[in-house]
C-alpha cells in the first residue's frame, strides 16, 4: 500500500490530497467491477450483448455471468440453454427429465399411454388406468360406464345403481322416495311431505294451521301467520293493544314508544 507524505505548504497539501483521492477512487472502481459485471452493468465482456431496452448487457445464449466474464454453459444432450442468469442455465427437451442435475433422461412411456402436453409426464389412454409404471385395461362391469379417470377403478355405476364388490347393484328406493345422484351421502331421499323412517318414507303429520316448510333442514312444517308453535301444535296468537305481528308472523312486538310489560304493551321506556 502506498504511503503519502504531505509536503509543507498549502498548494503542496492540496495537490497531494487530490492524488490520494484519485488513487482511492481507482481502487473502489476495481473492487466494484465484478459486482457491476454480475449485475450486467459496466464494461461489456466477451460473449455478451447490450440489452434491447434499458442500460447494461446480458450474456449471449449459452453463456452465464461468472465474476466479470460470460463463460460457456455445459449443456448436456437432449437439453437446450434457457438464457436464464440463475440455475443451471439449461433445461431438458420435451419428453426428457432432468437426472441428478447433470443429464436429461428419456421419459419411458408405457404401452397404452401417451406423453402429456406438458412433455414431462405420461397418462394412460381412455379405457386404461395407471398401475405403478404400467397402464392396465379397465374392466367395466354391467350397468357401469368408463369414468375417464386414469387412477382408481376407472368406472362409475349407471343411475339407479351403486358400486359393491366390483359390481353395480340396484339401489332400492322406497315408495315416495327418489334417487339423489350424489357421489357421497344418502343414495335416496324422501319426497316433499315425507320423512325417512326405518328405510321407508312416511308422511309428515301436519298439525292444524300449519304448512310444509320449504326449507330442506330443521322443522318439516311451520305454523301459519298469526299462530305460534307450542310443542307439535299451532296456537293462535293473542296480539295485545299497541302491538303487531313480527315479520315472520309467529310472534308479536310492541309498537314504537311502547314496551312489553306483563303480557302487554305500555307507554314509556
Amino acid at each position: 500500500m502506498s504511503v503519502f507524505i504531505l509536503p509543507s505548504g498549502k498548494k503542496a497539501k492540496r495537490k497531494s490530497l487530490r492524488e490520494l483521492l484519485t488513487v482511492v477512487a481507482g481502487l473502489l472502481a476495481v473492487l466494484a467491477f465484478p459486482v457491476l459485471a454480475q449485475d450486467g452493468t459496466g464494461s461489456v465482456p466477451e460473449n455478451a450483448e447490450l440489452r434491447s431496452y434499458g442500460d447494461g448487457w446480458d450474456c449471449a445464449l449459452g453463456y452465464q455471468v461468472e465474476n466479470a466474464e460470460c463463460v460457456e454453459i455445459d449443456v448436456p444432450g437432449n437439453a437446450y440453454p434457457t438464457g436464464w442468469s440463475y440455475g443451471s442455465g439449461w433445461a431438458c427437451h420435451r419428453g426428457y427429465t432432468e437426472l441428478n442435475g447433470e443429464f436429461c433422461e428419456a421419459i419411458q412411456v408405457p404401452e397404452n399411454a401417451y406423453l402429456r402436453s406438458s412433455g414431462f409426464d405420461w397418462e394412460c389412454h381412455r379405457g386404461y388406468r395407471q398401475y405403478r409404471d404400467t397402464c392396465v385395461s379397465v374392466i367395466v362391469p354391467d350397468n357401469a360406464f368408463l369414468s375417464g379417470e386414469t387412477s382408481g377403478r376407472g368406472w362409475e355405476c349407471e343411475r339407479g345403481f351403486t358400486a359393491s364388490d366390483g359390481k353395480c347393484i340396484p339401489i332400492s328406493v322406497p315408495k315416495n322416495g327418489y334417487l339423489t345422484n350424489k357421489d357421497y351421502g344418502p343414495e335416496w331421499q324422501c319426497e316433499r311431505g315425507f320423512y325417512v323412517n326405518d328405510g321407508r318414507c312416511e308422511p309428515i303429520a301436519l298439525p292444524e294451521n300449519s304448512f310444509l316448510s320449504p326449507d330442506n333442514y330443521g322443522l318439516e312444517w311451520k305454523c301459519k301467520r298469526g299462530f305460534e308453535q307450542v310443542g307439535n301444535t299451532c296456537i293462535a296468537l293473542t296480539v295485545p293493544a299497541n302491538a303487531h305481528l313480527d315479520r315472520a308472523g309467529n310472534r308479536w312486538r310492541c309498537n314504537s314508544s311502547f314496551r312489553r310489560s306483563e303480557g302487554g304493551c305500555v307507554l314509556g321506556r
